[in-house]
């Protein structure tokens, strides 16, 4: 089952499942880190230059020690912590690292041949969903570097309680047909997240959040983003919203803080860098497929808003992915 499927399953009153194509154009992969048994002493480092992460505590208590934190978070069983792109933290049961052993790498094992868990300490579900480069779309700037959820907050029987659970209960139990089973509730369990961030941004703050709560303003969006290609105009989207030019550009503005045709041009650098990255497509054809009628007029823009050209945006990409050990990942489709 892929994120794509799963998150479709989790878009309210049949309106256009925006979330899911932002995370699909980004080239968001899924890797799955499994459960983490950690000794009292125990350090264990996250690197997560390059994703957005999740831990479920499913046993103690567990400390994140992060730059930027005040204090180290601690996660008591139940506890989800979903962590922005770039958010390298540390995970411990001891709340001072001085008392922990030396801080040890992350190092990535599966379902088949993670270690037993060891008398006391505490456990901890990972998983990191991967963007192999820094996406352009204004959702991924706005996310908190850390969102916690306390176990009190969520209802025993609501679904992030429910989907958790079962993807607890699974890793534990290790059954037949059991990594296409966790890879699911993996996603569902970051997609409930992701919902319940979305519903507890700041009412009335410009972003994300606040633009698909509009009735308006989710209808332009879902126009652009069901084909970005289209030559679209100011004019054009405020006569399929029902609102004069002036009205919706302030409208527009007002919910998410930049204009319509800027956030067109957004969605189509995304949609070229992830083509550029997974496909071997020519300029001329690519420019097309994003919404340009020239390589040149595309090329001087995805240069202006990436900061290299698609030719050596396409090399660096490449290159990093042939120097680096790149994991087994999972797209939705």
């Amino acid at each position: 089952m892929s994120i794509r499927t799963i998150m479709k399953t989790l878009a309210m009153n049949d309106q256009p499942d925006l979330l899911t194509d932002v995370l699909r154009q980004a080239g968001l992969r899924r890797r799955l880190l499994d459960v983490r048994h950690l000794p009292p002493r125990a350090a264990l480092r996250f690197p997560c230059e390059r994703s957005i992460g999740l831990h479920l505590v499913t046993r103690g208590t567990v400390h994140v020690h992060a730059a930027g934190l005040d204090a180290p978070l601690a996660l008591a069983v139940g506890d989800m912590a979903l962590m922005a792109r770039g958010c390298v933290h540390v995970l411990s049961p001891q709340s001072d690292l001085a008392q922990a052993d030396a801080v040890q790498p992350l190092s990535f094992a599966t379902s088949a041949d993670a270690p037993a868990a060891p008398e006391g300490g505490s456990a901890v579900i990972s998983g990191a969903y991967q963007l192999w480069h820094a996406p352009l779309h204004p959702l991924f700037a706005q996310l908190p570097a850390w969102f916690v959820l306390r176990a009190a907050e969520l209802p025993r029987l609501g679904p992030l309680s429910l989907a958790a659970s079962l993807l607890s209960g699974e890793l534990d139990a290790r059954g037949p047909a059991a990594d296409t089973i966790v890879h699911g509730l993996l996603d569902a369990v970051f997609g409930y997240l992701m919902r319940e961030l979305q519903q507890r941004a700041a009412a009335g703050q410009p972003g994300w959040a606040t633009a698909v709560s509009d009735r308006a303003v989710h209808a332009v969006l879902a126009l652009m983003h069901a084909d970005c290609a289209q030559p679209w105009t100011l004019e054009r989207l405020a006569a399929r919203a029902g609102l004069s030019r002036t009205g919706l550009a302030e409208r527009f503005r007002t919910a998410m803080g930049d204009t319509p045709l800027s956030y067109l041009r957004t969605l189509r650098m995304q949609h070229a860098m992830r083509l550029l990255e997974d496909t071997d497509r020519s300029l001329e054809q690519l420019a097309r497929e994003v919404g340009y009628t020239d390589a040149f007029s595309f090329s001087k823009v995805f240069k202006r808003e990436v900061g290299s050209s698609p030719g050596d945006y396409r090399r660096r990409d490449r290159q990093e992915r042939s120097l680096h050990v790149v994991p087994k990942l999972m797209t939705g489709s």
